[in-house]
């Protein structure tokens, strides 16, 4: 069995337009252990009680933000192992540097494609 037949994958966005997008461009690479959530603060709860191998999420979103996702996640010994990997159409110093700082994985820039997807998901987890 190959890596992304076996790779779990939470998908966190508070835009259905924008889940839709991503699982579209998991599923063309093949991933189909994917769940999606629109709700950061309530994924929380979810993934500590059943970890994923990698999160991919919006960088501005309601409540929690992508980054005070990832910080919530690597504070958490259930989860601070899970690979993150943060969406945004503006990757400012800012931003790279707090994503640094708290162990971001890897970064998407918007728009994405699915050949951008696989390749940010390649670089956290090794060839699909």
């Amino acid at each position: 069995m190959s890596l992304k037949d076996n790779l779990r994958v939470m998908v966190v966005d508070d835009m259905s337009v924008s889940r839709a997008l991503i699982s579209q461009s998991l599923e063309e690479i093949g991933i189909r252990h994917f769940a999606t959530e629109a709700d950061s603060s309530a994924v929380l709860g979810k993934l500590a009680a059943q970890p994923v191998h990698l999160v991919i999420s919006d960088m501005n979103m309601p409540g929690l933000s992508g980054l005070d996702l990832l910080q919530a996640l690597r504070h958490n010994a259930a989860t601070q192992k899970i690979g993150f990997i943060l969406i945004t159409g503006t990757p400012s110093p800012e931003v790279m540097k707090r994503g640094q700082e708290l162990g971001l994985n890897n970064l998407i820039r918007k728009p994405f494609t699915a050949a951008s997807v696989r390749s940010a998901i390649e670089r956290v987890v090794g060839p699909l």
